[in-house]
């Protein structure tokens, strides 16, 4: 009998041990980098576990601006400390005398520490060129003076250039044949998502050392630096954008009390973004928090856009002669035929309807073109480059039709074919309202083609990607937008057209009339929905370019959903444009080598 209950002992006995050999080699050798269904690399976890380190740079390549100076990230020349100096007799009187940090801070900092920190943090103190080489000199191990790679407080063109997160699943689905590290962080707004596989790490610059499990140096006290092996790595995005312009367009969008809404300012020259500003914005804390929707870039969504699309009308009616001086138009009556109680400009021209931005003209010129065609609003709407999408795309790299802007929504005119021939929806449609809608991206760029005599181009928010010492890995060229366009002569009566909305004394831009550079555009406010208490909302614009002789900028300033009686642009646009010669002025007369100093 107790034969064989040792038998059956022996073999428990041995089926276990066969289940924890294999237990053993499946952790040791098969599932070592993929173990159990959340794919734990357990290699990563055992030299985390036996080493503590200081992350210099994460990797993930980062965005310039158009000068090359960081959009999203700022070095700073910190002292690094190791825990364990607490166990060592080092020079801390003299650290003390290089920094201007007393010797108990110093002291009391590090007997706090579980893992390697720079001095002062939150806010590290910051060291000279010659503090870190005095501190690097003294060659203490555990103390190092270093330059390190700090997110931006404040990061400028937060929805425009976006955010980003950690997230298993969205990483495997996007990257399913790359060996990635499951903490890697990954775009997921903005162009952070658009050029994320570009900005993806190679490995982080960090320095390290080994613990036992007191935490103590496991092989002396050799700190190592560790660091990519590529040195073209990461990549930097350069946008377009310049830094002081868009942190002057965000002050003045704060300052003027924008809720809902935002700025564009493009360089009509290059077609590229200089300023973009969507508001609200965007919860650094709780950036998907449902109640701000800060992450929403407003200024690649689709708007109602009222009186601004009078432009696209215009453009039709010049090239279907409804544009002759001599017809004149009812404008103290609303598109209805009833008396208007609050516009009385009694009988009107073409060019003085524009001015005004009279609608019984503008809708009767649009059911006009109805009965010519019923596709011409939409026919120069695509000719403006208004219905998108307008922001840049081709192939680049091993991407085929590669975009800049992945979440830029495209406009429309209609909805079906039957409403483009009902004359009702025409007259709606020719006002602005209806099913009209727009970005504020494609309405900047309508201005811009304008501008230009009628070509139409892609918009770009990036120059270029750039390897680590700064030469090129792919150039975005400037390209032309594919489809019809309007013809020089139609391009310069619009250019005379927006140009009379400011100059005339009862245009509906004549605010703009004493700023130092010539403005041309056109104001719209169209009618969004209602509101609790009956109010009527709206969508205020003012998209116009400057200066009108030299054209160098369009910009656009809207805000959404605002009542009546709140919410006006223009003094926004006054002021950005204010601000934009301002910063060209001291540009222009800065001594020269300034920049260096």
């Amino acid at each position: 009998m107790w034969r064989k209950r040792a038998v059956g002992w022996l073999i428990v006995s041995f089926i276990v041990i066969c289940f924890l050999m294999g237990r053993l080699i499946q952790l040791q050798l098969v599932s070592t980098e993929h173990f159990t269904g959340r794919k734990i690399n357990l290699l990563e976890a055992s030299v985390r576990q036996r080493s503590q380190e200081m992350i210099i740079d994460a990797g993930r390549g980062d965005f310039l601006d158009r000068n090359g100076n960081p959009m999203t990230f700022e070095n700073k020349s910190v002292l690094i400390l190791f825990p364990f100096l607490t166990r060592m007799d080092w020079d801390i009187k003299k650290v003390s005398e290089i920094t201007g940090a007393s010797e108990y801070s110093l002291r009391h900092s590090i007997e706090n520490a579980k893992e390697p920190f720079a001095f002062g943090s939150p806010e590290p103190i910051q060291l000279s060129f010659d503090q870190m080489k005095k501190i690097n000199d003294l060659k203490i191990p555990g103390v190092f003076a270093v330059e390190k790679k700090y997110s931006r407080s404040e990061k400028p063109a937060s929805q425009l250039i976006g955010i980003t997160g950690q997230n298993q699943s969205v990483l495997k689905e996007r990257y399913p044949d790359k060996d990635l590290s499951s903490d890697t962080m990954i775009g997921i707004t903005g162009m952070e998502k658009s050029f994320d596989e570009f900005l993806l790490p190679e490995g982080a610059s960090k320095l390290v050392y080994h613990v036992d499990g007191t935490g103590g140096p496991l092989f002396g006290i050799n700190v190592k630096y560790v660091e990519p092996a590529n040195p073209f790595y990461p990549v930097n995005i350069r946008t377009t954008l310049d830094y002081d312009l868009q942190m002057m367009a965000e002050k003045l969008a704060d300052q003027h009390g924008i809720k809902k809404g935002g700025i564009i300012l493009l360089d009509i020259e290059t077609s590229s973004i200089l300023a973009m500003v969507s508001r609200p914005s965007l919860n650094k804390s709780n950036p998907f928090e449902e109640k701000s929707k800060g992450t929403v870039n407003h200024m690649i969504k689709q708007q109602i856009m009222g009186s601004v699309f009078k432009t696209v009308v215009a453009a039709a009616a010049i090239d279907h002669g409804l544009d002759d001086p001599k017809l004149q138009f009812d404008c103290s009556r609303k598109i209805n035929g009833e008396p208007d109680l609050k516009y009385q400009h009694g009988m009107l021209n073409f060019d003085e309807s524009f001015a005004r931005s009279c609608n019984n003209t503008f809708a009767s010129i649009a059911k006009e073109l109805k009965d010519i065609n019923p596709n011409l609003l939409e026919q120069y709407a695509d000719k403006l480059s208004l219905i998108g999408p307008v922001s840049w795309e081709g192939d680049i790299y091993h991407f085929s039709d590669f975009k800049q802007l992945q979440d830029e929504e495209k406009g429309r005119v209609f909805l079906s074919e039957d409403a483009k021939k009902d004359s009702n929806f025409a007259g709606l449609t020719g006002i602005g309202q209806h099913e009209v809608r727009a970005t504020p991206l494609a309405v900047a760029n309508m201005m811009a083609t304008i501008a230009r005599g009628g070509d139409k181009e892609m918009v770009r928010v990036a120059s270029e990607i750039e390897y680590k010492n700064s030469t090129s890995l792919i150039e975005f060229k400037k390209q032309k937008l594919q489809g019809e366009i309007i013809a020089p002569f139609t391009a310069m009566k619009l250019q005379r057209l927006l140009r009379e909305v400011v100059i005339n004394e009862e245009g509906t831009g004549r605010w703009f009339k004493e700023l130092p550079y010539e403005v041309a555009g056109k104001s719209g406010t169209a009618e969004t929905g209602i509101m609790a208490d009956g109010k009527q909302l709206h969508n205020k614009w003012f998209a116009g370019y400057f200066p009108y002789k030299n054209p160098k900028y369009a910009l656009v300033t809207v805000n959404l959903e605002v009542t009546e009686d709140t919410g006006g642009v223009n003094p926004l646009f006054a002021d950005i444009v204010k601000e934009v010669y301002n910063i060209n002025h001291k540009q222009e007369t800065a001594p020269l080598g300034s920049a260096d100093q």
